[in-house]
This record gives C-alpha cells, sequence and structure tokens, in this order.
C-alpha cells in the first residue's frame, strides 16, 4: 500500500507542477500582467488560435487530477494509519515502572572511611 501511495505522491507532484505552469502561461484578460511575462505570447504560436481554449481545458484537467488525488492520498493516508495501529506495524507503546528511590544500606551508612593509621618513629 505505501509503494503505491508513494507513486500517487510522485504524481501529485507532477501535477502540481504542470499546473503551475500552465496557469503561468495563460495570457491574462487585460493583455497584461504574469500571463505575457512569462511566457503568454509564446503560447500562442505554440497552440495557434486555441491558445486560449487548449491552455483552459489543460487547466481544469489538471485541478481535476490535482484534487482527486489529494483525496486519495488523504483516504490512502488515514486506511494506512488504521491499519498499521490494528496489525502492529506501529511504534509499540512500552510502559516502564517508575523508578522508586532506593536508600544505600544501613551498614554503609553507619561505616564511615577510617583514618589511616599513622606511623610512629
Amino acid at each position: 500500500m505505501s509503494i503505491l501511495l508513494g507513486i500517487c505522491t510522485f504524481v501529485l507532484i507532477l501535477t502540481s507542477l504542470f499546473l503551475i505552469l500552465v496557469v503561468l502561461a495563460q495570457k491574462a484578460k487585460s493583455d497584461g500582467g504574469m500571463g505575457s511575462a512569462m511566457g503568454g505570447g509564446m503560447a500562442e504560436a505554440t497552440f495557434g488560435a486555441d491558445t486560449g481554449n487548449v491552455l483552459s481545458k489543460a487547466t481544469i484537467n489538471a485541478s481535476i487530477v490535482f484534487f482527486v488525488l489529494s483525496f486519495a492520498l488523504y483516504l490512502g493516508r488515514i486506511y494506512e494509519r488504521k491499519h498499521a495501529v490494528a496489525s502492529g506495524g506501529a511504534l509499540p507503546n512500552i510502559v516502564a515502572p517508575a523508578a522508586t528511590p532506593t536508600s544505600p544500606p544501613a551498614a554503609a551508612k553507619s561505616a564511615s572511611p577510617a583514618a589511616p593509621a599513622a606511623k610512629h618513629p
């Protein structure tokens, strides 16, 4: 399932880049702005007289693909997460007991380090 989601994610990225380029290549209604600066004139030379129609259809189709893929990926990730928890594919929850402070043994408390014996000459 994750391979399919990875492929769909890659296609979604390509679709979004294509959508950005198609929108920037469109000519603005006022014959100015970003459409003419980013290649609006070149699009007319490429597609001929039907430039507006071709780019509009490409924009509509790319946006439909973009939204369908986005929704499919959303549902796929939900499906993947629910089944990962049910099948044990998720990380396990480990409960550790709380550490209790331990006191040193009574013998160690009462014993004090002895002073070294002094040598008499």
